[in-house]
């Protein structure tokens, strides 16, 4: 294939592209209720890494480089790093355990880029088999997705080495029922030169349907028969290193699928072969009454053949759902998995964003992509999530809707949070006692404040008051913020909205800036905010008087 480059260092159009993620935190370094001064200087380009992110069977050393006189400081909880932030003196940064490390290079009092890279640290254990889970791909145009799946198959080989197998779970094109069938055969084109360009000969490769992926035929003729060996339903039965995986067709889940599901399951657990082993399945479409409370879901059927084999764990897609939020695993009489999307991820609805820029918009997508590197060892599965983009960048450019932002990546192959273990050890009783991740379980805890005061009142460009919210911390994540701000002695309100956090970029954003369609000049203002986790667990309302 053509060579195609998405290696670090970043260039500086992506660098461009987090200019607007450094103007937010310039202000935060400066004093409190100041507009932002712009630097008569270039800003320090991003810092580099002794060691790439990746998977590293011991703990690493990493050092941290950048121009002659700038400060290097940097975190390892995904945040923006700000000149309260530990500072790199060259001894290096030791990587025990799984973690994103982010670094800024400061000149002076100017910030510069930010930088980060994902490590998964396996102390020496190895593996039964690695699969790469992915979703939603939607592929169309050679040109134009060729060197993104490249910089992707790069974070894969990073994440996983050479993976033993490859899922691709439905929704390979775009196919919206108008005739772009023949697009699956650009995505074998992009996947079978990536696997040759990453020496991944042996990986093999298995497609699910998806509602997206025009008719069975057309599917069946863009890929080579091993990767789609469907008998004619668009499902099918098979092994990797041992571990068994099945595919299931959700847009035609029908009786006789059904019946045929249930006999592979019964037949599977009860062969002594493949005890304390997982039965891996993909399927396009969620289940009810599992992952991300059921949102998007469909074939009550399916959840139901489930049911008596605690053994399987699903994975699916469709949704675009993020993989940030903790309910993207959920346990009950089985293990389901949200599998994200590898062209864009979603938030739930009926939520603003603060976009790239810094505007309020109502946005329930962004350009992120995601994607799981599931390691399966005696009685235990390991679920790693991964980013294969998560740089801040908004879904429209120039007005127009598009989740295509190329290579190379400030974020490729960092966490889009802590791994999720599955115990498969003994029979079906002793598995379902192990399950962690189930509404029982939920966690309880809201968000708290860090201390002083969290919301600050900046003047903005335009003249406009901002509302600066120092972020909430939570033992999970921090969902999104209640926001009501009125004039002092009114009820009416200037801004009342649930904002959506930025936990879908590495690194968030440690303060998040909010216009205000207001002028700072002639009125006081008070402003409450709340700060609400994935579980809906709220923190105390915190309130300040603005002017």
């Amino acid at each position: 294939m053509p060579d195609v480059d998405t290696a670090k260092p970043k260039n500086p159009s992506t660098v461009n592209r987090f200019a607007a993620m450094s103007a937010l935190m310039a202000v935060a370094l400066l004093p409190m209720a100041q507009p932002a001064v712009a630097s008569p200087h270039e800003p320090p380009e991003a810092p580099t890494f002794s060691v790439d992110g990746g998977r590293y069977e011991e703990s690493v050393s990493v050092r941290l480089n950048a121009a002659p006189g700038e400060t290097i400081r940097y975190t390892t909880d995904g945040t923006i790093p700000t000149k309260a932030s530990p500072t790199f003196a060259g001894k290096p940064i030791q990587i025990t355990e799984d973690m994103n490390l982010t670094a800024r290079a400061f000149k002076g009092s100017q910030p510069g880029a930010v930088s980060s890279e994902g490590y998964l640290i396996r102390n020496g254990e190895q593996p039964i088999a690695r699969f790469m889970i992915m979703s939603d791909v939607h592929v169309g145009d050679y040109e134009g997705d060729r060197k993104r799946w490249a910089s992707y198959f790069d974070t894969i080989k990073n994440v996983l080495g050479t993976p033993d197998a490859i899922l691709s779970n439905g929704d390979m094109i775009n196919d919206n029922w108008n005739g772009r069938g023949q697009d699956h055969k650009i995505v074998q084109r992009i996947f079978a030169e990536n696997l040759e360009r990453k020496g991944m000969g042996d990986t093999q490769v298995f497609m699910s349907y998806g509602n997206h992926d025009a008719t069975l035929a057309e599917l069946r003729a863009g890929y080579p028969k091993e990767w789609f060996p469907d008998s004619g339903g668009g499902y099918y039965r098979t092994e990797v290193n041992g571990v068994p995986m099945i595919t299931v067709n959700t847009e035609n889940y029908s009786t006789q699928q059904g019946a045929w599901l249930r006999e592979q399951l019964t037949g599977i657990t009860a062969d002594p072969g493949y005890r304390d082993l997982p039965v891996i399945i993909q399927g396009h479409r969620p289940t009810p009454g599992t992952v991300m409370d059921g949102q998007q879901t469909s074939n009550p059927r399916l959840t139901q053949d489930l049911s008596a084999f605690p053994q399987a764990i699903y994975f699916s897609g469709h949704s675009h759902l993020n993989l940030n939020d903790p309910r993207s695993i959920h346990q009950k009489s089985f293990t389901a998995v949200n599998d994200s999307s590898s062209s864009y991820i979603e938030i739930d609805h009926g939520y603003q964003m603060l976009t790239a820029e810094g505007q309020l918009a109502n946005r329930f997508e962004t350009p992120t992509a995601q994607a799981v590197a599931v390691e399966v060892y005696p009685g235990r599965t390991v679920i790693n999530r991964i980013n294969f983009n998560a740089d801040l960048h908004d879904i429209y450019t120039d007005g127009k809707w598009s989740a295509n932002w190329q290579p190379p990546y400030l974020s490729d192959g960092t966490l889009a949070g802590e791994a999720w273990e599955v115990s498969t050890r003994g029979d079906s009783k002793k598995i379902v006692e192990t399950f962690t991740y189930t509404d029982a379980n939920r966690n309880t805890s809201g968000p708290t404040w860090p201390q002083g005061q969290p919301l600050e009142a900046v003047a903005g460009e335009d003249g406009n008051l901002t509302l600066r919210i120092h972020q909430a911390a939570d033992d999970e994540m921090v969902h999104h913020y209640r926001i009501r701000v009125t004039r002092e002695g009114s009820n009416d309100p200037v801004l009342d909205t649930k904002l959506a956090n930025r936990f879908d970029v590495v690194p968030a954003p440690s303060v998040l800036d909010v216009p205000l369609p207001v002028k700072r000049e002639g009125s006081s203002f008070r402003a409450e905010v709340i700060a609400v986790d994935a579980q809906g667990n709220t923190s105390p309302a915190t309130v300040r008087a603005i002017a």
